[in-house]
């Protein structure tokens, strides 16, 4: 098929038309020149972009957050708990999964406990996570389901569970999910991410933040319905069988959320000095060294791409020094070619971000974790001091190296936003870390095909690119909408050469 979109504003440029043919971009000229194609899309003015890519989703928990109770926007405890009351009400039977709440601007300065959610549970089993999903509170029925979760680091009678602890009352919760509910999430987020301009999810899958089952089924529904395309990652050791479904399913790469430590706002991402409002605890590494140089040995061998979940600044020491004994085991070029990511990457040193750029890694990064806890003032200042909150998310150094660099949310850890994204990378909360706006754009568009080795050498609007595009409701150009920091609604989106009409 061959799709005309014409009378539109590329970049800064009215009256343009764009010709696609197999689903890649055939033809750019003015609206006077077009040649014929079997479908017209007419602009009328409006802006067109490459489409948005969020490179780093949970599809499911997004989707069940989307449709089931999301505590985001949470005030108090109180107004968290009356939330959940509210829900169990409604949605009587079965297993109560909620997300988001942040205790760090309660009034009552502390999260729920299990006493709290029992409180109001009726009797069920209920999972709620924390806003950064590495702890949670949990209900006595849940922790019923679990046998021997008391013995696992990361436990409290109280139910607030941490490290292996939560992992093991996740993995208990999604898992009581069933396929219809599954595939109804799923949805939910490729709809949500439609309407919003995005036109590829980076999946990041494995087997403590989801399953083999919700990976496949996520891949086939991308398969069979149009939508948002979906690339597949699975973060688990290759001493543990993770590259097998890496293989068996033709992913994008063998990480993603490996998960190397946690997260600063549940005191357990990895350390090198302890955290300020904690300072008998550094967080914890994960892995030990050993068994992430294999991992890294292992999928550079394969020509895989790996991935690893890496927040605090021991953590991403820890895996940096596994590739550099891979490339001196396998050569520089076998580990460039690769192209390793980071995935958060919220604490690298200088002497990262250069061993970054030697071997040609990428950063992963989500500029909505700036916006809502770094600064002089936020949770990040609050957990590593004022000096190392303002060192986090170094996006200017990043690009400034020539890292690739791609953005994403995280959801359902922030939500599907992507020019929120943008407008944060530029309005960094450490001014000297912001990126300039069309740096910022292009990661959150280009920057996530570059991530999964499939960046576009002719420019993202040129011919011979993917045919991946968005049109926006404003007959802004680009520049003024990134100026303005503009939102624009989405008015069209097309992935692979196909308008989508409906997801």
């Amino acid at each position: 098929m061959s799709l005309l979109i014409t009378d539109v504003r590329v970049g800064d440029r009215p009256g343009r038309a764009l010709h696609v043919v197999d689903g890649r971009i055939a033809w750019t000229g003015t609206v006077g020149e077009a040649p014929p194609a079997d479908r017209v899309i007419a602009g009328e003015g409006a802006l067109l972009t490459p489409a948005f890519v969020d490179a780093h989703v949970h599809a499911t928990a997004t989707g069940l957050a989307l449709t089931g109770l999301d505590l985001h926007s949470s005030l108090s405890l109180a107004d968290a708990m009356a939330a959940l009351r509210d829900h169990v009400a409604a949605a009587p039977g079965g297993i109560v999964l909620g997300t988001g709440w942040d205790e760090t601007g309660w009034p009552e300065g502390r999260g729920p406990t299990r006493a709290d959610v029992d409180a109001v549970a009726a009797g069920r089993p209920v999972y709620l996570a924390r806003v950064d999903v590495h702890s949670a509170t949990v209900s006595t029925a849940l922790l019923d389901l679990v046998p021997g979760i008391a013995a696992l680091p990361g436990f409290s009678a109280d139910g607030r569970l941490r490290l292996d602890a939560h992992h093991a009352a996740r993995q208990a919760a999604y898992g009581a999910v069933g396929a219809v509910q599954r595939a109804a999430a799923q949805h939910a987020t490729r709809r949500a991410a439609a309407a919003l301009g995005i036109g590829s999810l980076h999946e990041m899958a494995g087997p403590e933040v989801s399953s083999s089952d919700d990976l496949r089924e996520l891949l086939a529904l991308a398969a069979e319905v149009p939508g948002p395309r979906v690339v597949g990652y699975w973060g688990e050791l290759s001493e543990r069988g993770g590259l097998d479904l890496v293989r068996e399913l033709g992913l994008a790469g063998a990480g993603g959320d490996l998960f190397c430590d946690g997260a600063l706002g549940s005191h357990t991402a990895a350390l090198s000095t302890p955290y300020s409002d904690r300072p008998e605890t550094s967080g914890a590494l994960r892995f030990d060294s050993g068994a992430l140089v294999e991992h890294v040995r292992a999928c550079t061998a394969a020509g895989i791409q790996a991935g690893f979940h890496v927040i605090g600044d021991a953590a991403v020491e820890q895996v940096l020094d596994a590739v550099g004994v891979v490339v001196g085991e396998l050569g520089v070029a076998a580990v460039r070619a690769c192209r390793h990511r980071l995935e958060h990457l919220e604490m690298p040193s200088a002497a990262v971000i250069g061993r970054m750029r030697e071997w040609r890694m990428v950063a992963s990064m989500q500029p909505a974790f700036d916006a809502a806890w770094g600064g002089d003032s936020g949770m990040y200042a609050e957990r590593l001091g004022t000096g190392r909150a303002l060192a986090t998310n170094p996006l200017a150094d990043l690009a400034d190296a020539e890292v690739t660099l791609a953005l994403g949310s995280d959801a359902p850890v922030t939500p599907l936003d992507p020019w929120g994204a943008v407008h944060a990378a530029i309005d960094h909360r450490n001014p000297a870390s912001g990126l300039r706006p069309f740096d910022a754009f292009d990661a959150a568009t280009h920057g996530g095909w570059a991530a999964i080795r499939a960046e576009h050498p002719v420019g993202p609007l040129a011919v011979g690119a993917p045919a991946d595009l968005a049109l926006w409701a404003t007959d802004a150009g680009l520049s003024d909408v990134l100026e303005q920091r503009g939102r624009p609604a989405c008015a069209g989106l097309v992935v692979d050469g196909r308008p989508l009409d409906a997801v």
